[in-house]
């Protein structure tokens, strides 16, 4: 945010002077102290405070308020717009490189220092990814969370190092429980409750299947993210409005129940039609 500032300011000062314009003094004496912007967005702690707002360039930005000020992020690239040796982001960068070396059959191994690089860069997704989620961006988490995921999957293939791949690794459950939240919250806006349900329990495997493959198969049972599926998966679920097929189902046992065997078996025949006709579909 400082050294944006400051090159506005020389962006501004440069014009003046090609022009000859005689008021640089006021522009010098502008401050780049960020407390007003502060002040007019303050900090709340516990909370997580997003706002979209437009940039200089035209280009829509994030901006997320943390208790030292405010991180600025683009919507799409790698976060901080750069564009590292000329690629979207560094680990694009790595998996061309990666690529092209083993097409000639030898191996790509990374080094800790770039391993470290690749985390950091990791680290500005994830600011980003939990910036759309407060957002309602759930395809923009999907792609972020995914990238992440590809991410712990790239340093682990290419470090012979342990306590480096795990360094990245151990966020895998955290960033799977995110990907899955935004995945089952695009499918349950469109309705698609059954849809939804499935890919918690997809999101719930997936972090069972990396914890007993790891090497701290009793973390699964300690598991927040686990937990927190597992609850979801409940609230859903109860909210969840019964199909047709449950609808007489449930009309069936309440007959069966009042003694009224009649209209048992009418449901209980059509409940028969109403199967066979799904499964030839």
């Amino acid at each position: 945010m400082r050294r944006c500032g400051e090159k506005f300011l020389i962006g501004k000062l440069t014009t003046l002077i090609d022009k000859g314009r005689p008021n640089i003094g006021l522009f010098l004496s502008m401050s780049l102290d960020l407390n007003t912007i502060l002040k007019d967005w303050p900090h709340e702690g516990g909370a997580i405070k997003v706002r979209k707002i437009l940039g200089l360039d035209g280009r829509e930005k994030l901006q997320l308020r943390i208790d030292l000020g405010i991180l600025q992020m683009e919507t799409t690239g790698r976060p901080d717009g750069q564009r590292p040796h000329g690629c979207e982001s560094l680990l694009i960068y790595h998996q061309l490189r990666a690529a092209r070396v083993e097409e000639k059959g030898e191996n790509y191994e990374l080094t800790p220092e770039q391993c470290a690089e690749l985390q950091q860069e990791g680290i500005q997704y994830y600011h980003r990814y939990l910036s759309l989620f407060q957002l309602n961006d759930f395809a923009g988490v999907v792609r972020d969370t995914q990238r992440n995921l590809d991410l712990f999957s790239f340093v682990t293939e290419h470090t012979d190092r342990e306590e480096v791949a795990w360094s990245l690794q151990q966020f895998r459950p955290y960033v799977l429980m995110m990907n899955t939240r935004a995945k089952s919250s695009i499918l349950l806006a469109q309705g698609k409750f059954a849809d939804a349900m499935a890919e918690i329990q997809h999101g719930r495997d997936s972090i069972m299947e990396f914890f007993q493959r790891s090497n701290f198969p009793e973390l699964a049972a300690k598991s927040s993210e686990i937990a927190f599926l597992d609850e979801w998966m409940d609230e859903v679920r109860a909210k969840r409005p019964l199909s047709k097929l449950e609808i007489m189902e449930r009309e069936m046992e309440h007959a069966v129940t009042r003694e009224m065997y009649e209209r048992a078996a009418e449901l209980r025949d059509a409940i028969r039609l109403l199967k066979a006709s799904e499964q030839r579909v």
